[in-house]
C-alpha cells in the first residue's frame, strides 16, 4: 500500500473553492473543454478576436500622472518614446472629487497622486505635442467624469481633430465608488443620472469613445475574491445597461461601446480562468437578459492592471516579478490593453524608471516569451477548463443573489457588497497572519536591510501654491458673462431631466471650471453621506 504523502498546506483558490489537483477526463472537464467555442466566436471563452494577439498585440498603457499638467506631459512624451502604445491619465484627488486647487480644503492633496486638472487650459498642456488623432487615451475618473471628457473633446477639437476620431476612455463607473473606492460626490441616483448621460452622449457624438470602464479592479483590490470581482461588476454593469435602455437607447446602439476593467492577481492559472469565465458571463447576460443580437454587444472587452495591493513596500525588487506574473496572466487570459505597476508604487509615485522597467515587462512578455504567437494557450488545459467552468457558475450565482436584493444600487444602498469584501478582506489578511498564504518577504523569507527604500519621486510641496495662482489667473482672463450664463443653464438643466453632459461642455469651453460645475451640481444634487446611507 502507498503511503500517503502529506499536502504542505491547503490548497484552494481565492473564493475558497479546492484547487484541480491533476487531470481528469470527466464529464465536467468535457463538457467545459467542449463548449469554449472558436476564437473571436460567441461566447468568446478563448479571446474576442479570430486571430487574437497574432493578428495586433494588445494596448500597452502605463497609468502616469502627478504633480502639474506639463509634469505629466513629459512622462507620457518619455513613455510614447520607450513603446507605450496608448495613454492612461492619473488624477488627483481633489480633481477626481471636484475641487480646484485654490479650494482650502484640498491644499495638502493637490498633484499627490495624479495630476491637477482644472480647466481647459490644463487639458490643453496635459496634451502638448501629443496629437489626439493617433493616441487613445483612459482617463481614470468617474464622479467628475462628464467635465474631464468635456475638457478633452475641447482639446481635440482645438487640435483639428473630428469627433469620430476622438479615440479612448473615461472609467464613470460610479457605483463601484460606493462599493470599494470612496472618490464619489453626489448621493448614488444623480450619480447613475450622470454616468447614464454620458453614455447616451457618446452613442450619440463619439462613437470611437468607451464612455464607462466598468471596474472589477477596485473591488478586487479592496478584497474581493475573484468570483465577487466579476459579480459584483457585473451587477453594477447590468445597472447601468438597465439604466440606458429606460432612456429608451437600445442595447444594441450602446453596448458595443462599454469596456471592462479588471486586476492581475499573482494566482495565474486561476486568474486566466477568471478571465476566460468572465467573456462567457458577459456574452451570456447580455444575450439572455437583455436580448442583443449585435455580435459586438455580447463581446467583452476589458483593460487589466496588475494589482497594486499584492506589492511590498519590504524588498520592493520582488514587485517586478510579481508584475511579470500579473501580466502574464493577463495575457494568456485574453486581455485587450495592459497596466503593469511599478515596483516602487507600494512607497510612492513611480519614477521614470520604475515605470519604465514595469513597461520593459509587457515587452519582454510580447516579444520574447511566446506565450502572444498561440491564440489561448492554455486553453484545454484541465486545471484551466475546470476553474474557468466553477468561476462562470459561482458569478451567476451571485449575480442572482444581488437580483433577489433588487439589483446593484438597492445592495449598495443596503451595504450588501461592502460587507461581502470586507469579510473577504479579513479571511484573506488572517490567511497571512497565521502563514497559510505565504507573501515572500513579509511573513516569510526576510533579510536584514527589508526596510530599506530605493530613491523616490518627490512631489514639489510648493506645488499647491503654484496651482492655486494658475487657476485664479485663468478665470481672471475668461469671459466672466459667457462663464456665468454657462453655469446657469447647466444648473436649470440639472434640476430637470436633459441630458447634463452637452451643458457641461459648453460650460467647459466657456471656461467654468472643474471646480465651479462640481460645486453648482452639488447644490441641486447634495452630496453623498456614506454614515448615512
Amino acid at each position: 500500500m502507498k503511503k500517503r504523502v502529506e499536502e504542505r498546506k491547503k490548497f484552494h483558490t481565492t473564493y475558497g473553492a479546492p484547487l484541480p489537483t491533476t487531470y481528469q477526463d470527466d464529464d465536467a472537464y468535457r463538457e467545459a473543454a467542449t463548449s469554449a467555442g472558436l476564437p473571436g466566436e460567441p461566447p468568446y471563452t478563448r479571446g474576442v478576436q479570430p486571430t487574437m494577439y497574432r493578428g495586433r498585440l494588445w494596448t500597452m498603457r502605463q497609468y502616469a500622472g502627478f504633480g502639474t499638467a506639463l509634469d505629466t506631459n513629459a512622462r507620457f512624451r518619455s513613455l510614447l518614446a520607450h513603446g507605450q502604445t496608448g495613454l492612461s491619465v492619473a488624477f488627483d484627488l481633489p480633481t477626481q472629487m471636484g475641487y480646484d486647487p485654490d479650494d482650502p480644503r484640498v491644499v495638502g492633496e493637490v498633484g499627490k497622486v495624479g495630476v491637477s486638472i482644472a480647466s481647459v487650459e490644463d487639458m490643453e498642456h496635459l496634451f502638448t505635442g501629443i496629437p489626439l488623432a493617433d493616441v487613445t487615451t483612459s482617463m481614470t475618473i468617474n464622479a467628475t467624469a462628464p467635465i474631464l471628457l468635456a475638457l478633452y473633446v475641447a482639446v481635440a477639437q482645438k487640435q483639428g481633430v473630428p469627433a469620430e476620431r476622438i479615440g479612448g476612455t473615461t472609467q464613470n463607473d460610479i457605483l463601484k465608488e460606493y462599493i470599494a473606492r470612496g472618490t464619489y460626490i453626489y448621493p448614488p441616483r444623480p450619480s447613475m443620472r450622470l454616468a447614464t448621460d454620458l453614455i447616451a452622449y457618446a452613442a450619440d457624438t463619439l462613437p470611437r469613445w468607451n464612455p464607462i470602464s466598468i471596474s472589477g479592479y477596485h473591488i478586487r483590490e479592496a478584497g474581493a475574491s475573484a468570483v465577487q470581482e466579476l459579480a459584483f461588476t457585473f451587477a453594477d454593469a447590468i445597472a447601468y445597461v438597465e439604466s440606458a435602455a429606460s432612456r429608451g437607447l437600445a442595447v444594441d446602439r450602446f453596448a458595443p461601446q462599454l469596456s471592462f476593467f479588471f486586476a492581475a492577481h499573482s494566482t495565474l492559472i486561476e486568474e486566466v480562468a477568471k478571465f476566460r469565465a468572465a467573456r462567457r458571463v458577459w456574452a451570456a447576460v447580455m444575450r439572455d437578459r437583455f436580448g442583443a443580437k449585435d455580435p459586438s454587444s455580447l463581446t467583452l472587452r476589458f483593460h487589466t492592471q496588475t494589482m497594486g495591493s499584492t506589492l511590498t513596500a519590504q524588498q520592493p525588487l520582488n514587485n517586478i516579478v510579481r508584475t511579470a506574473i500579473e501580466g502574464l496572466a493577463a495575457v494568456l487570459g485574453g486581455t485587450q490593453s495592459l497596466h503593469t505597476n511599478a515596483y516602487d508604487e507600494a512607497l510612492a509615485l513611480p519614477t521614470e524608471e520604475s515605470a519604465r522597467i514595469a513597461l520593459r515587462t509587457q515587452q519582454i512578455i510580447a516579444e520574447e516569451s511566446g506565450v502572444a504567437d498561440t491564440i489561448d494557450p492554455l486553453g484545454g488545459a484541465y486545471a484551466v477548463e475546470s476553474l474557468t467552468a466553477d468561476i462562470e457558475r459561482r458569478v451567476h450565482e451571485e449575480i442572482a443573489k444581488i437580483d433577489s436584493l433588487g439589483g446593484a444600487l438597492r445592495g449598495i444602498e443596503n451595504g450588501y457588497q461592502m460587507r461581502e469584501i470586507e469579510d473577504s478582506a479579513y479571511r484573506q489578511q488572517r490567511a497571512v497572519e497565521s502563514k497559510e498564504q505565504i507573501v515572500v518577504g513579509v511573513n516569510a523569507y526576510r533579510t536584514e536591510g527589508d526596510e530599506q527604500a530605493p530613491q523616490l519621486l518627490r512631489v514639489d510641496e510648493a506645488l499647491a501654491r503654484r496651482r492655486a495662482e494658475e487657476v485664479r489667473a485663468f478665470r481672471a482672463k475668461r469671459d466672466g458673462i459667457a462663464a456665468k450664463r454657462a453655469q446657469e443653464d447647466l444648473v436649470t438643466a440639472a434640476r430637470g431631466t436633459a441630458n447634463l453632459v452637452p451643458l457641461i461642455v459648453a460650460a467647459a469651453r466657456a471656461g467654468v471650471t472643474l471646480g465651479e460645475i462640481s460645486e453648482d451640481l452639488r447644490g441641486v444634487f447634495g452630496v453623498h453621506d456614506a454614515r448615512r446611507a
